[in-house]
């Protein structure tokens, strides 16, 4: 009764939080966050475990829309803890936006997804490789791949984006200064393109010494992003042979072999 009962606060307080989230007040917000935890004291383990429980069944229910409301709590319970964010943004992003009868609809929810990693998990976490990986990955596959029919609408929305900012990329929560360090160490980009955004991500990523899988996987969005644009620019194919034999030299695989020996093929390098 009384676990029950403090879930209802943090329902409540949690309105708050999304009030100030709504007029863009992020300091307010990680005030109001601090107030949630410091009611919780000793019982914040015990309702976190018990919100995954129930997120967990409702997505496996497909329960998606109640599923996002709980991971508001546990973005909440656990701001610190990169899968949190990465599990509500995926929710977000991939599952609700989905189920949405528009093509404007699921944009929507894929922008939603992409700020809740962006703006605030990356807040809370700035040097998470995870959430880094998180961004990047929604930028290759869903914003700017084919995994999503509405996806040539996702790029348009974020062409117009970028072009809003008048080239101040702190307005995408992006450094100038990397910026141009990606088109002098990767070759110019088409930042209208999501898939530079991609590249962005997933080098700023590495840029935190990541280890193991997430290592792995953003070294994959770089050399599978350099791909793609050679294909339309040979000019960048010497860079994606770097980009694979690093990732080969990290992790070898035969996969990765057979694919830099093509690689060298198609383009006689």
């Amino acid at each position: 009764m009384m676990l029950r009962a403090l879930l209802l606060l943090v329902m409540l307080l949690l309105g708050g939080v999304a009030w100030f989230c709504q007029r863009g007040e992020s300091d307010a917000v990680s005030a109001e966050a601090d107030l949630v935890m410091a009611g919780l004291g000793g019982f914040r383990g015990i309702i976190a475990e018990v919100v995954w429980f129930r997120a967990d069944r409702l997505q496996d229910e497909g329960r998606y829309a109640e599923m996002a409301q709980l991971a508001n709590i546990l973005t909440t319970l656990e701001p610190h803890t990169p899968e949190v964010w990465a599990y509500a943004a995926w929710n977000l992003a991939y599952n609700i936006s989905v189920m949405m009868p528009t093509p404007e609809d699921r944009w929507r929810w894929v922008e939603a997804g992409l700020k809740l990693l962006r703006d605030d998990g990356l807040r809370l976490n700035p040097k998470s490789p995870e959430l880094h990986r998180e961004i990047a990955w929604l930028f290759l596959a869903k914003i700017g791949g084919t995994i999503d029919d509405a996806s040539p609408l996702y790029t348009e929305k974020w062409k117009d984006a970028v072009a809003r900012t008048a080239g101040d990329w702190t307005q995408l929560k992006m450094e100038p200064s990397l910026v141009a360090y990606i088109d002098r160490e990767y070759g110019k980009q088409d930042w209208d393109d999501p898939k530079a955004s991609a590249l962005y991500w997933a080098h700023h990523g590495l840029s935190f010494k990541p280890t193991g899988a997430v290592r792995a996987e953003l070294r994959q969005v770089l050399y599978q992003t350099l791909m793609i644009e050679a294909v339309k620019d040979a000019r960048f194919a010497p860079r994606t042979l770097q980009a694979l034999r690093e990732a080969y030299a990290e992790a070898p695989s035969p996969m990765l072999k057979d694919m830099i020996n093509r690689f060298r093929a198609k383009f006689s390098l």
